[in-house]
């Protein structure tokens, strides 16, 4: 009986379902109860119990057979082996894959967190310029404030004396001391003021220079 070479690419151990180190006697056997159940006088009207019958007789012929089953099983060995080797290089192709996706993701995330930071220190210097901006205003808004309020203080200790020199000569009343004391302590404080907020925007402006810590 011929055997095909369809045939070599079958796992025969498995068509009869025994081991691989099975002996003559348990092929025989297993032969038989597969060959019995598919036999093609009992089943008619089943092409495939035909061919599966043939198959089988096929098997038996070769695992029966000393020299013929050692041919077959250095064959069946070399493709399981070249089958090993293939799923390791699919493994491995399989890992490289996934390294390499692991490792587009990563760049991709770390493109949006120098995007993301480049935003915030676009955000924090527009921030500061305008912070330095305001307090540009402020400052000069102060510094008129505080001139024209000299001014007004001034104005009106001159009338304060002109009206004194007018009457009877009357001395500066202890009050009238008192109220040039405050107003002179409340131009130093707002002078301190505004020189605190000066320090302040040259201190944002020295940390926007030197840049974020590293």
């Amino acid at each position: 009986m011929a055997v095909t070479k369809e045939l070599l690419q079958m796992d025969l151990y498995a068509l009869l379902g025994i081991e691989e180190k099975a002996a003559d006697k348990e092929v025989k056997k297993a032969y038989r109860q597969k060959a019995l159940s598919c036999h093609p006088d009992k089943n008619p009207d089943n092409p495939r119990a035909a061919e599966l019958f043939h198959q089988l007789s096929q098997a038996l012929e070769v695992l029966t057979d000393a020299a013929a089953r050692a041919a077959y099983d250095k064959v069946r060995k070399a493709k399981k082996q070249a089958a090993e080797r293939t799923q390791k290089l699919d493994e491995k192709r399989k890992k490289v894959k996934l390294d390499l996706e692991a490792r587009e993701r990563q760049a991709q995330a770390q493109e949006s967190e120098e995007e993301e930071e480049s935003r915030s220190t676009r955000t924090l210097e527009q921030e500061i310029e305008r912070l330095r901006e305001e307090g540009s205003r402020q400052l000069e808004e102060q510094q008129r404030l505080i001139r024209e309020q000299i001014r007004q203080e001034r104005d009106q200790r001159l009338r304060g004396k002109a009206e004194n020199t007018e009457g009877q000569g009357t001395p500066k009343l202890k009050g009238s001391v008192l109220s040039e004391r405050d107003y002179e302590s409340l131009v130093m404080m707002r002078m301190r003021q505004a020189a605190e907020r000066q320090q302040l925007i040259a201190r944002m402006q020295q940390e926007d220079q030197e840049g974020p810590p590293t």
